[in-house]
């Protein structure tokens, strides 16, 4: 899960001076774009894969966002994130995990920073161009800035014509490849006033844990 939620979700730098303007000028429409959207809808397919270990997971999810809460669906866990607390809603196990989340935290890389984690700790070149199914995907690569960092880089996929994220493809220094395809990107959807609102009734049969 922080595997993935880290792949969903890592923006500028303040050394500017060293990259490539290019990569930067792209990223900078792509960040003016996300940020005009009042609520972002995105279905998305995740892989992992270990060569080194042959092991291959893959799952889908769907992620809504608006500003910095968001409702995050994947492995069959919920959390909603209201802008203050973090509700992790698990119906396997019938519990509810409550938490603020330290926006501080590194380690706790949320999916609202899913669009813009790319702003700070990396460095940026343009890469390849791929044709996927008529449309062409610009790869900037990131490289972090922190040498102790424990990914070697990411590729961001981006589509040209949208400047939207078509893909990301994170490879770790361990070789664990991980990448998140974005399927449906919807924008400015009408949402319930009540959807990033935990709703306590609806699990009174629930284990409620607590972890502030």
């Amino acid at each position: 899960m922080k595997r993935l939620v880290t792949a969903c979700i890592i923006l500028f730098s303040s050394f500017a001076f060293a990259q490539d303007q290019e990569a930067i000028a792209l990223l900078n429409k792509v960040s003016e774009k996300v940020k005009s959207y009042d609520n972002i809808s995105i279905d998305f397919k995740y892989v992992l894969n270990n060569v080194a270990e042959n092991v291959r997971q893959e799952t889908r999810g769907n992620v809504i966002i608006q500003g910095d809460k968001y409702l995050l669906n994947i492995l069959g866990i919920t959390r909603m994130y209201d802008g203050k607390t973090l509700y992790s809603i698990s119906p396997e196990d019938e519990e509810v995990t409550i938490s603020s989340e330290n926006s501080e935290d590194d380690s706790n890389v949320t999916p609202s920073k899913m669009l813009s984690f790319y702003e700070e700790g990396y460095t940026y070149n343009m890469d390849i161009v791929q044709n996927v199914q008529g449309r062409k995907i610009q790869y900037v690569k990131l490289t972090p800035i922190d040498s102790n960092s424990e990914i070697k880089n990411i590729l961001l996929g981006i589509d040209a014509k949208t400047n939207h994220i078509y893909n990301l493809i994170q490879t770790g220094k361990d070789g664990i490849k991980t990448t998140l395809t974005v399927n449906s990107f919807k924008t400015n959807e009408p949402l319930s006033k009540t959807l990033f609102t935990f709703d306590a009734s609806k699990y009174k049969d629930y284990y409620i844990n607590k972890l502030d």
